[in-house]
């Protein structure tokens, strides 16, 4: 399957349509909660899921994951409807709607956990979901290196943040975000804030792009064109942005905090307009708007003002409304034509009338004219920039070079392709779009406009919970107006779009300085391809090294890695034990150790492997006697009849395989020797230092206690087997299943010729 959109509209099918109406539901659902969570009350379910960890499924919706809820579940509605039509009468639309839904749910599930392992565990979902969705034309190789660099880059974060958040929830006491949060004074101070801010970032930054982590993110537009919008509008793109908002009345307030956020964040937006610019392909031309957004909303969480939360609040919702309007756009402009190469389109109005009005109204307020809701979240990134405690002048000039970028950007995507002459001859024919591909860019491009024009009911219901969330208190949060009178912002406002239309003008010119200077810079995408040849060159040395295929190397490496792990863990420590006393020695004891020394003995120097099993068997029914000495025949029978088994199987394996040693090699059974000896050496003085300090019979004591009483059983060794130890012992015996399963498909393919 490809991203090329069906021939004709889809015919109404349940697959299309149940992920419609379930989008749908669960939007009206958070909807009805926004009256209550915008007057203060946050909303708290949990049930307990590992009690004994103190981890819970819990959910908390408050302003900040209100919005995202709401953006997650409504934009998700309109991108199954659009593509009910784009995709719907492809073979694999329904395998596409479950991954979509999957993704959907999960992105639900992270911004609404109030519990830490709860959260990462739907942040992995929706690792793995926008994995199969990157990946959705999987016979093209594109698609496949693109959906494995979004899930190595965004793993190896996510395995930081995962260490980040064990430190967190160690350091409060508590996995619950509710509590974590209020402890922001306490956390701040603690030695550990260090590391756990380091690794929380190290998650959060990689999962939003954010540069050097940026490059997987344009290439993930293989995806198909409504996958694209919503990853780029409203979920995973974002997840990494939430949690940075989530966890900000914690972390916050610290010059680690705010540097990190605000330079990385900078030079993410900066650096991701400019090459914006450069893109032909509108669809990566957009992913690089994205990446802009991403660093503009990274830089404001770095502050502690209300006009920087503000900002942040209300570009979080402007970018989601204009950009999935556009990716859209961009989709029904591949459906009419065939193309998405700027250079070619031109001349689309006529053909695409409703089209060419939505792009106008989201590009306008992507370009942040009025009266649009992108001019007020504009003025208020420009006020949240000059509130800024530290270089206030050097974040207002980066957010005007992206912001002047971004305007440049938005003519592309809504002049170019419907106002201008064509460039070129399309592959096909253009056509109008259908209905339902037209849905969702109105709605959203209207929103946009209507918001602008009356910014109130927007800021009451979403904008100040957020920033309530964000900082504690909703008054917090300053007024979302259109006019706000003559002041700096406003000025920064003009010069921005004198500036943008400037660029616009001389945007050939620039694209080709751009496409000279990207050329003699380094690029991030190959050298993802050279870490992956480093990787596989290391792996195959690797594999040449410690995986030669000969069973006596492995077995001779995992004794030498016990005996230096043990003994030099013992000898570093100290640890070293007393010598024994030999006086509760008797002589039946003595007599079996004798008895099992000689049969090890045997076993290790005999040339004979049917000499060396008998010993083996002496040395086993040794210790099923030792047991009986001491009072346990209950596990002396168990032992003989492992014994029994094991011995069989072993003279089964044995008698068929080659021999060991062939004639003409070097003996190595003395070296073999030595190696045993330190091992049993170590083992023993292990045991010594074990029974020389005092038994904790708190566990023994515990299966005493409630071995009848909870278990119905008398013999205690048999209940904690089966009762207590239940699923333990039920993975036993499937490792010894598989073990001799693997034992007899290895001995039907080996060499019957008999050893010399």
């Amino acid at each position: 399957m490809t991203d090329e959109p069906n021939a004709a509209p889809a015919a109404p099918g349940l697959a299309g349509l149940l992920p419609v109406a379930l989008s749908a539901v669960l939007f009206a659902g958070f909807l009805a909660l926004v009256p209550q969570v915008a007057d203060g009350g946050a909303i708290r379910l949990a049930w307990d899921w590992v009690p004994t960890l103190g981890i819970a499924l819990s959910f908390l919706v408050d302003g900040l994951s209100l919005t995202f809820a709401l953006l997650i579940s409504g934009i998700g509605a309109l991108v199954f409807l659009y593509s009910w039509a784009y995709l719907g009468r492809k073979p694999e639309f329904g395998r596409y709607t479950l991954f979509l839904t999957g993704f959907m749910l999960s992105m639900l599930g992270l911004v609404l956990a109030d519990n830490l392992i709860a959260l990462f565990v739907f942040w992995e979902l929706t690792t793995i979901t926008s994995y199969l969705l990157i990946g959705f034309n999987h016979e093209q190789a594109d698609a496949r290196r693109a959906a494995l660099q979004a899930l190595f880059v965004t793993g190896a974060g996510a395995l930081a943040m995962l260490a980040g958040f064990i430190l967190l929830g160690f350091t409060a006491g508590s996995f619950e975000l509710s509590v974590i949060l209020a402890q922001g004074e306490a956390l701040r101070a603690h030695a550990l804030y260090l590391p756990i801010l380091i690794l929380i970032l190290a998650g959060t930054f990689t999962k939003s792009a954010q540069f050097p982590f940026h490059f997987w993110l344009p290439n993930a537009m293989a995806a198909p064109t409504p996958v694209s919008a919503f990853l780029h509008s409203a979920t995973m793109v974002k997840a990494g942005v939430y949690l940075m908002a989530r966890l900000h009345p914690a972390l916050s307030g610290t010059e680690i905090w705010m540097w990190s956020l605000t330079i990385f964040g900078a030079i993410t937006a900066v650096f991701a307009s400019v090459v914006a610019l450069r893109q032909t392909d509108l669809k990566q031309a957009l992913a690089y708007t994205t990446l802009m957004a991403l660093g503009t909303l990274t830089l404001f969480l770095g502050q502690e003002s209300g006009y920087a939360m503000t900002a942040f609040a209300t570009f979080l919702i402007v970018h989601s409304l204009y950009k999935a309007a556009l990716f859209l756009v961009v989709g029904n402009i591949d459906y009419a034509t065939g193309t998405r190469d700027a250079r070619i389109l031109g001349g689309l109005a006529r053909t695409m009338p409703v089209t060419a009005f939505a792009a106008a109204l989201a590009a306008m307020s992507m370009a942040g004219l009025p009266p649009f809701l992108g001019f007020i979240g504009k003025e208020l990134k420009y006020a949240g920039a000059l509130a800024v405690a530290s270089e206030p002048l050097v974040v207002a000039g980066a957010i005007l070079i992206a912001s002047a970028l971004m305007l440049a950007v938005a003519g592309v995507v809504a002049i170019r392709p419907f106002w201008l002459p064509p460039g070129g001859a399309f592959p096909r024919q253009p056509r109008p779009a259908p209905w339902p591909m037209l849905t969702g860019p109105v709605i959203l491009a209207l929103l946009g406009a209507t918001f602008g024009i009356y910014p109130d009911t927007l800021e009451r219901a979403l904008v100040a919970p957020t920033v309530a969330a964000l900082l504690g208190s909703a008054e917090e949060a300053k007024p979302l107006v259109l006019w706000a009178g003559v002041n700096l912002p406003l000025i920064l406002s003009v010069a921005t779009i004198v500036l943008g239309v400037t660029i616009y003008a001389f945007k050939l010119r620039l694209r080709a300085a751009l496409a000279r200077a990207e050329a003699a810079l380094p690029s991030f995408d190959a050298g993802w391809d050279r870490f992956l040849k480093g990787l596989n060159r290391v792996a195959v040395w690797q594999t040449r090294v410690i995986q030669p295929g000969v069973l006596r190397f492995y077995i001779f490496v995992t004794f030498v890695t016990v005996l230096i792990g043990a003994a030099g863990t013992m000898l570093a420590r100290g640890a070293l034990p007393a010598l024994p006393s030999l006086s509760t020695v008797t002589w039946d004891g003595l007599a079996l150790s004798l008895l099992i020394v000689a049969g090890a003995a045997i076993a290790a120097v005999t040339g004979s492997r049917i000499a060396a099993m008998a010993a083996l068997g002496v040395v086993g029914i040794a210790v099923a006697m030792i047991f009986i000495v001491f009072g346990a025949p209950d596990v002396a029978i168990t032992q003989l009849l492992v014994e029994t088994l094991v011995v069989v199987l072993v003279a089964v394996a044995l008698l068929r395989l080659p021999a060991l040693d062939p004639p003409g090699t070097r003996d190595r059974r003395p070296r073999d020797a030595v190696l045993a000896g330190a091992v049993g050496l170590t083992v023993t003085l292990t045991l010594l230092a074990v029974i020389e300090r005092p038994l904790d019979r708190s566990l023994t004591d515990y299966f005493e206690t409630a071995s009848w009483v909870e278990a119905f059983g008398r013999n205690i060794v048999n209940v904690i087997l089966v009762d207590f130890r239940a699923l333990d012992t039920f993975g036993e015996i499937a490792v010894v299943v598989i073990a001799a399963l693997s034992a007899y498909a290895l001995l039907r393919t080996t060499d019957k010729r008999r050893p010399e």
